[in-house]
Parts: C-alpha cells; sequence; structure tokens
C-alpha cells in the first residue's frame, strides 16, 4: 500500500525525500532523535503498510502482538497540532495531530495526542488519547 502523493516525497509530509527522511528509519538504518520524528515516521509507515516497523516502534510495556493495516485506507495528509517536550536531551514527550484518510471515497479523520518515552537511547510510542 503505497500512498505517497509524489513518489519521491516523504508521506510524513516532511517535503524531504523518502529515502532520507522515514526510509532511513523504517530501514533500521537511524533511530529517531526525538518524539514529532518517531510520530512521522509512524505515519509513514501506515501509510505504507508497515505493520512490522509499527510494532518494533510501539513501547515493550504497551507494545500489541501484532498491528493489522486496513488496507482500504487511503491515507492523504497529516497536520502536526501540538508538540510538547520529546528533545533530543528529553526522555519523554507527546505529539497532537490530526491524520486524514479515505475510505471508499469517503474522507474520515484521526486526532490523537500520542505520548512517546525513550528507553535506552531510543524513542517508542507509548500510548495515545483522542480527543471525546
Amino acid at each position: 500500500m503505497n500512498n505517497i502523493h509524489n513518489p519521491g516525497l516523504c508521506p510524513c509530509e516532511s517535503a524531504l525525500a523518502y529515502a532520507g527522511c522515514c526510509g532511513e528509519l523504517h530501514s533500521g538504518r537511524v533511530l529517531a532523535q526525538s518524539a514529532l520524528q518517531l510520530m512521522r515516521s509512524r505515519y509513514s509507515a501506515f501509510t505504507l503498510g508497515d505493520a512490522d516497523y509499527l510494532v518494533k516502534s510501539w513501547h515493550p510495556d504497551t507494545r500489541p502482538a501484532s498491528v493489522t493495516i486496513d488496507e482500504s485506507q487511503r491515507w492523504i495528509g497529516l497536520k502536526i497540532k501540538t508538540v510538547s517536550h520529546g528533545g533530543a536531551d528529553e526522555d519523554e514527550g507527546s505529539v497532537e495531530f490530526v491524520a486524514r484518510y479515505k475510505v471508499q471515497g469517503k474522507a474520515y479523520r484521526v486526532q490523537e495526542n500520542s505520548r512517546f518515552r525513550r528507553l535506552d537511547g531510543r524513542w517508542y510510542y507509548l500510548d495515545g488519547e483522542r480527543p471525546g
């Protein structure tokens, strides 16, 4: 499942090439340097159907055994609303975002405040809360 609007650009909407952005994280060549970078890479993994990366980037304390990707979802956009902490010298942070997708032409959105935690120098997705 590849939903990149421009095949050379990263789906995380960084305006960078995928190979030099989330592609490096997905391949394991580099680790996320911040909670925001990990969040963007996880969004890209959803758009590309990379369930393995989603599981690997989930904190061991809350990690599910597997992640199922809904092949009918076509991811169409990511908007970062707020970033709280989660920098290079911190061990916890949160990112509030809105991700938009379509299923059979009908538009949907997911809004979440995701929490991230660093463990042994590596950032992981911990959990998230959805408003309402």
